[in-house]
């Protein structure tokens, strides 16, 4: 039979929300009162015996990681990859998911789930810089994703401007001159979304091609947002003769619509995204996209961050970017 909390108190001659106190680290328990815990927690071989082993080294070898959504590919596949570099290197990573939301974000960053950790893998998209330093102390932290740069703080980054510029060039060398950008709003300079919409219009002013404000639709960096921002374009009468989605689900919402539509990809209409998911390859016809360098993003924030939590190498702050390549596949050749 499993032990339970109340076999800890028993065996401690202590109350079982003292016990609870001691296992989450409630800092007004007399001393002798918190070891007799302890004690009895290894002694009875209690499942949070890691917690207690914890307690007393201040590590837990557990990396946190806070990411929007799971559902998303791209993050999937790189919690995916960060699961095995934390593995290899004798971590584990517990998953939180913040949904955008930025009372989420704080919960990781101050909460149980931040105790639970020695450090934080963090993708934020609601806190700024100033709200995310005040909250995470002095606990060490590396961010992912572009939505907060600053150099106050680790980050490990994707190559967002040249990547995007890559793709568009390469749409251009097709001949194509009509470039629809699906997953940014005209103007946008910050963020993944930004960075990538700067890249593209950096690619067609080096092409001498004009920027057309209309090719740029706006929509949720989701299969269904990529579908419907296509349709609203096909059903505007805008001529355009390329797509580029900002992520690769976009760019497969996109594919799936104009084929629904009867357009032939790439004979009328070139499609090709950024991320480079495993699904891109498997799509019919496959999606040419970007590699963003999902791995050594993975290997290097993890590195970074435990470096940190075992107090090596430099003190300045790091922000490593991960090369990218360009997969030419069959809808944009």
């Amino acid at each position: 039979m499993a032990v339970t909390m109340n076999d800890v108190a028993r065996a401690a001659g202590v109350s079982l929300k003292t016990v609870s106190n001691v296992i989450n680290n409630y800092e007004f328990i007399r001393p002798a009162t918190k070891q007799r815990v302890l004690d009895a927690i290894e002694e009875l071989g209690y499942e949070a015996n890691l917690t207690a082993r914890s307690l007393r080294s201040g590590k837990t070898n557990m990396l946190g990681l806070v990411l929007a959504d799971l559902s998303i590919p791209y993050y999937a596949e790189l919690a995916s990859d960060i699961m095995k570099a934390a593995w290899a290197r004798g971590y584990r990573v517990l998953v939180e998911q913040s949904g955008n939301e930025a009372d989420h974000e704080k919960a990781a960053l101050q909460g149980q789930f931040r105790s639970l950790t020695d450090g934080l893998l963090f993708i934020p998209l609601a806190l700024d810089a100033d709200h995310i330093i005040q909250a995470a102390e002095k606990k060490p932290l590396v961010l992912l994703g572009e939505f907060v740069q600053d150099p106050r703080l680790d980050m490990v980054l994707i190559q967002n401007h040249q990547a995007a510029a890559a793709v568009t060039t390469h749409l251009l060398s097709a001949g194509r001159r009509r470039i629809a950008v699906l997953g940014a709003n005209d103007g946008d300079t910050t963020g993944s979304n930004g960075l990538r919409l700067t890249g593209y219009k950096a690619a067609l002013a080096a092409a001498g091609v004009p920027y057309d404000p209309a090719l740029v639709v706006p929509c949720d960096w989701r299969r269904d947002g990529g579908s419907a921002a296509v349709a609203r374009l096909l059903d505007s009468g805008v001529e355009f003769d390329a797509v580029f989605g900002l992520n690769d689900a976009v760019a497969l919402g996109a594919l799936h619509e104009l084929l629904v539509r009867g357009k032939k990809v790439p004979g009328e209409i070139a499609v090709a995204g950024f991320d480079d998911i495993e699904e891109s390859r498997f799509a019919s016809p496959s999606l040419t996209t970007v590699a963003p360098g999902r791995t050594e993003i993975a290997e290097r924030a993890v590195e970074l961050l435990i470096s940190r939590i075992e107090g090596r190498g430099v003190n300045a702050v790091e922000q490593p970017e991960a090369a990218f390549s360009l997969r030419v596949r069959q809808s944009a050749p």
